[in-house]
């Protein structure tokens, strides 16, 4: 496997995983319910407690990294693209990981983004 699809991997899998471990910290954290200085920061007080948003910052900083680097030698019109593939990695984590329902319209949705994918990695 080449540098270039470590890379790819890292920022599709790795940084998905990263808005997922967020997304489930957030959930556990609760609702801001008033929107006052105090109320947000003790909500983001809560958040900083647990490990989900600690494992998520982690994953989404080596995602991070990885697009820089990828984006050192390969076109960003290649790169941004591909990445989209992360719209499917969320959505099959976003069943398993949070138990949430995906609507067949976002099913639609997501299959019309990788075929989109698709049509730019074949062309290059």
């Amino acid at each position: 496997m080449t540098l270039e699809y470590v890379l790819f991997i890292l920022i599709i899998v790795v940084g998905t995983a990263g808005e997922l471990c967020l997304g489930r910290a957030m959930r556990e954290t609760g609702e801001l319910e008033r929107l006052r200085l105090s109320d947000a920061f003790s909500l983001l007080g809560r958040a900083l407690r647990l490990k989900w948003i600690w494992i998520g910052v982690a994953m989404m900083a080596t995602a991070f990294f990885s697009l820089v680097t990828l984006l050192s030698f390969e076109d960003v019109s290649f790169v941004v693209p591909v990445t989209a593939l992360s719209y499917l990695v969320g959505a099959v984590g976003g069943i398993f990981f949070l138990g949430e329902r995906v609507s067949w319209q976002r099913w639609v949705g997501i299959g019309l983004v990788c075929i989109g994918v698709t049509m730019v990695v074949i062309s290059r």
